[in-house]
């Protein structure tokens, strides 16, 4: 009986995983470690709060996908076509400007861990390259057996590197340093970009439902509700977790020190990497560069393949009327290449601004959560799932907190920034 659990948990894990390595992207290597560099410790309840109050909005893309075993984009179709063509929108506006800015970081890494930092803007492309190639061939299947290789590998190598740092202690700051104001201008920017993809952009969770149908097609076994939550959560806590890893590392080693992190994607991969090689030891580079590459490689594939499946699904309810006879994979791959070619146009244009670039990408992300999270908790408390599927009175409770949450910090970033 005990093995017979064992062996369906292992066939029901891979959404979970898939959703933990699109998290632990930018919003940890990049925004996390800048967070610690330059606050301290101070934005970590900040942190926390993103993480608490966007939860049930993630786990409801499992949940629905479990319950009804169609993703939430065909939840969206069931709630009106009006909520079908602003998701569309949504998608379009934002994949370009996600899709550049994970790509930039993770060519960054490319170039420093393979020292091919004389390939340039021509590394992204090569990435781009293997991305999309891994994804037509193979699609759902390699994309689920890579992401538990590099789990794995991103998962341990962070800790090692995070309990290095605890026995190390922190570097002193300079005597003459002045802690910044977190409620300047500047930096309230800072954070509600960090908040933006902490631990990633609500319309996100979209993917996760489009990920659990697609495993279940995979194995040809139905979960149980338990079993998919389990899946979901352990992701869920992992991404948490390393997040506030890459901040005690980021306050460990820069904050108070007179430095700043480069703005450009392959001077800000090196960095990353020089600083915690300096404060762990030399014999750690390897270990961290081939961590932090994991990490946004991992990421990069997930979002090719995710924003892939929602232009997939969205394109086949609003476009086409005879869905049965007609290969949607196409539009998986014609969008594929479409993403590959616009990020990579975001990048040559703006990759020497990387901090303003992943800025721009996580605040659109920050400014329409509150939209997403309300038509989430309606699909899932509503008559579209049975009622033992429905989320219990503690979630649903977080999730009117998590609504009020993100509303209330996207209004007072448009007060700040039209007002």
């Amino acid at each position: 009986m005990k093995s017979e659990k064992i062996t369906n948990l292992l066939r029901t894990l891979g959404p979970g995983i898939l959703f933990a390595s699109t998290a632990i992207g930018v919003s940890h290597l990049v925004q996390s470690t800048r967070a610690g560099a330059t606050f301290g410790f101070v934005l970590v309840p900040i942190i926390l709060a993103a993480n608490i109050f966007k939860y049930p909005f993630f786990e409801f893309g499992s949940r629905y996908a479990n319950s009804t075993g169609e993703s939430l984009i065909d939840g969206y179709h069931r709630v009106g076509k009006w909520m079908l063509w602003l998701y569309f929108f949504i998608t379009i506006g934002s994949m370009f400007f996600v899709t550049g800015a994970v790509g930039a970081v993770t060519s960054g890494f490319l170039q420093n861990l393979f020292g091919i930092s004389s390939w340039g803007i021509w590394a992204t492309v090569f990435l781009f390259i293997i991305c999309m190639s891994i994804l037509i061939v193979g699609r759902y299947k390699i994309l689920d057996s890579m992401m538990k290789v590099i789990g794995i590998v991103l998962l341990l190598s962070t800790l090692l590197a995070f309990v290095l740092a605890l026995i190390k202690g922190a570097n002193p700051p300079l005597p003459e340093f002045v802690a910044p104001n977190v409620f300047s201008d500047t930096s309230l920017w800072v954070i509600i970009a960090l908040m933006g993809w902490m631990p990633t952009a609500v319309d996100l969770s979209a993917w996760v439902s489009l990920w659990t149908v697609e495993r279940i097609k995979q194995t040809g076994y139905k979960p149980s509700m338990k079993e998919s939550l389990v899946d979901f959560n352990f992701g869920y806590i992992v991404s948490g977790l390393l997040a506030l890893c890459f901040v005690t590392l980021g306050a460990y080693v820069l904050y108070g020190s007179g430095k700043e992190l480069p703005d450009n994607a392959a001077g800000f991969s090196h960095y990353v990497v020089k600083m915690f090689t300096e404060f762990i030891g030399d014999w750690s580079y390897i270990i961290i560069a081939t961590a932090s590459f994991s990490i946004m490689f991992g990421t990069c594939i997930a979002v090719f393949d995710g924003y892939a499946r929602s232009i997939e699904r969205t394109s086949t309810f609003l476009f086409l009327k005879k869905k049965e006879s007609f290969d949607t994979s196409k539009i998986y791959r014609l969008t594929l290449l479409i993403v590959g070619v616009g990020s990579f146009g975001i990048i040559f244009f703006l990759g020497k601004h990387l901090g303003a670039l992943v800025d721009l990408a996580t605040t659109i992300s920050f400014l329409i959560a509150p939209v997403i999270a309300i038509v989430n908790l309606r699909l899932v408390t509503g008559k579209y799932i049975v009622k033992e599927d429905q989320p219990k009175l503690w979630l649903r409770i977080l999730s009117w907190g998590g609504i009020i949450f993100l509303t209330g910090f996207a209004l007072y970033y448009a007060y700040m920034k039209f007002l």
